[in-house]
Parts: structure tokens; C-alpha cells; sequence
């Protein structure tokens, strides 16, 4: 038995020699995560074209109701003291300017946010009941529980969910819960598809999906990175859900919208604009030196003016204005 003893000398080198190999071994997967992140971030997505219409303001006034958080408010508030509450913020140091851009073409821009039946749940998880149950109401909210006195509709519907709809845990299995607070690839995508049956019955609004903005990649020691990767659970796998999912939900050939028959709803890919279009799966315009997935004044203020542009082409898309 003695010929099969190890010296404790040479069971120590054997174990550094074991984590040296972990750990080169997990660089190399994360590299290669990297990789493929990358490449599946570019890969093909045929987004709706809308470059025959024109990008000019509305030749009449529409009533738009914006549903958001903390996101949507500082997309729409102007640069400057943060000011207001429940996420009605005229001004915020973050500030994007969506809002006045909005109003100088043309648009009502009405809000609904924390604080009110409308605004208050706006997770993936909750699109379908809240416009399954509440879509009279939506058409007819002025802002938060204020409804319109007489018979003004809102003619835009813009609904967004926050960043942290983009950790998406698992694939999940088909064909998916639209109630399921379980975040899986196969329930966000049974949420959003729960929709397009409510929306085909209200062909003269146009619904504006607004995909939830990217979150700051997670700092992680590489070995736990890659262990975590083994189970699927690492940074990087849920990094390419986020973007196979918001991939999907604009891709009018094989996604969300490719069998849908309407011209009532578009997506606008504000998680491909502040991932820098591509150049990651993450926030490349934080907060707080990196460390909050709010976007930046300079990332929402990209944003903003893409946004008016493509809303500009999806009303006439939608037959709503000449």
C-alpha cells in the first residue's frame, strides 16, 4: 500500500497545478463566451423596415401614453436637477429629452408609472393581464389614474419593462408561461406572443414595444464565472438570452412579429442602442462609474432622437397619419 501513498509535498504541487489548470481552463471558456457572444449579437435579425416613410412630424396632433419606471422617466425628462416623484420627472441628471422631442413633432405625451394601476407592474410577467383586463383604461389614461373626462383615446401605446427583465435565468421549456414570474427565455416569449391577440382587435392604435435596456456586466472571478457557465447560470449566458430574446422580439422574419398580419405594432430596440449596437450584451452607457444599469444622459439622449425618428415612420406604417 505504501507504493501508493503520495508525499504531502507532492500532493500540494498536485493541487496548485489543479487550480492553475481551472483557471486557465476557465479564461479560455470565458474568452470564448465572449466570442460567441459577440457573434450572436451580429448575427442576422431582419428588423422591420420602415425606410419608405417619411421621418417628419405627424401632420396632426396624437395622444401617446408612455408606461414605465425609473428608465422611461429619465428617457423622457430633460438634462438637468432631477425634480418630480413616482417617476414623473420633468428633469433628471440623466435625462435623455425624449420628451420635449415628442411634443416638438406633434405628440401628447401622457405617463403612467409607480403609483397607479396602469404603471405600477410593468415586468414581463404583467403585460399580459394588464392589457387582457385593462386596455379600456389604457386608452383612456391621461396620466396615472387621471382618465380622460370626455371621449380623447390615446391613439400610441409605448410600454417598456426595466433592466432587470434582461437577467433571463434559463431557456425554460416550451411553449412558455405569460403569467410566470419565472424569468425564462420560453415565458418572455409566451408573454409578448399572449399580446398580439389583444392588440389584432384594436387595429387603429399602434403599440410600441420598447425592449428593456441592457444591465452592467456582473464583476466575477473567472473560475466561478466558468463554473456558473457549466450550469448555464454565468454572466455571459444570460448576456446572450438578453440578446436572443430582444432579437427575437424585433425579427419580422422568424420572431415575435412573423406571422403576425397587423401593422399596429412595432419594437423599438432601445437594448441594441445601449448595448452600443451591438458591441456587447451589456450597459455600454452606465451610471455611477460603471456600476448601475440606469442609462446615462448620453445613452438615453442617442436613444431619444432614434426613437422619434422611428415612431415618425411607424405612424405612417400604421396608417395613422399621412
Amino acid at each position: 500500500m505504501r507504493a501508493f501513498e503520495i508525499s504531502p509535498v507532492r500532493l500540494g504541487i498536485y493541487r496548485i497545478l489543479t487550480v492553475v489548470l481551472l483557471l486557465i481552463l476557465g479564461l479560455v471558456m470565458v474568452g470564448c463566451d465572449a466570442r460567441n457572444s459577440m457573434e450572436s449579437s451580429k448575427s442576422h435579425v431582419k428588423a422591420l423596415d420602415l425606410s419608405k416613410y417619411s421621418a417628419k412630424k405627424p401632420s396632426k396632433k396624437l395622444n401617446l401614453l408612455f408606461i414605465h419606471h425609473s428608465c422611461g422617466a429619465t428617457l423622457l425628462a430633460s438634462r438637468g436637477e432631477k425634480k418630480g416623484e413616482y417617476c414623473l420627472w420633468p428633469s433628471h441628471p440623466n435625462g435623455g429629452g425624449l420628451r420635449k422631442l415628442l411634443e416638438q413633432n406633434n405628440y401628447q405625451v401622457h405617463e403612467a408609472t409607480y403609483g397607479s394601476k396602469i404603471g405600477q407592474n410593468t415586468d414581463i410577467n404583467h403585460w399580459h393581464k394588464k392589457f387582457r383586463d385593462y386596455m379600456d383604461i389604457i386608452l383612456k389614461t391621461d396620466i396615472q389614474d387621471k382618465l380622460y373626462k370626455d371621449d380623447t383615446r390615446n391613439q400610441i401605446i409605448v410600454f417598456k419593462s426595466c433592466y432587470p427583465n434582461n437577467i433571463i435565468t434559463s431557456d425554460g421549456t416550451p411553449p412558455g408561461d405569460p403569467d410566470s414570474p419565472k424569468r425564462t427565455l420560453w415565458n418572455c416569449k409566451a408573454a409578448y406572443n399572449s399580446l398580439l391577440p389583444i392588440f389584432e382587435k384594436h387595429p387603429d392604435t399602434l403599440f410600441v414595444a420598447v425592449t428593456a435596456p441592457p444591465v452592467v456586466k456582473p464583476r466575477m472571478n473567472p473560475v466561478k464565472q466558468f463554473l456558473l457557465g457549466l450550469i448555464g447560470k454565468g454572466p455571459d449566458r444570460i448576456g446572450k438570452r438578453a440578446r436572443a430574446f430582444n432579437n427575437w422580439l424585433k425579427d419580422v422574419e422568424s420572431g415575435w412579429l412573423s406571422k403576425y398580419k397587423g401593422k399596429n405594432v412595432v419594437v423599438f430596440d432601445y437594448y441594441d442602442i445601449l448595448t452600443g449596437y451591438g458591441k456587447s450584451n451589456w450597459a455600454e452607457y452606465p451610471t455611477r462609474n460603471g456600476r448601475n444599469s440606469h442609462p446615462s444622459a448620453k445613452g438615453n439622449s442617442i436613444a431619444a432622437e432614434e426613437f422619434v425618428s422611428f415612431l415618425n415612420k411607424a405612424v405612417r406604417y400604421a396608417g395613422l397619419t399621412q
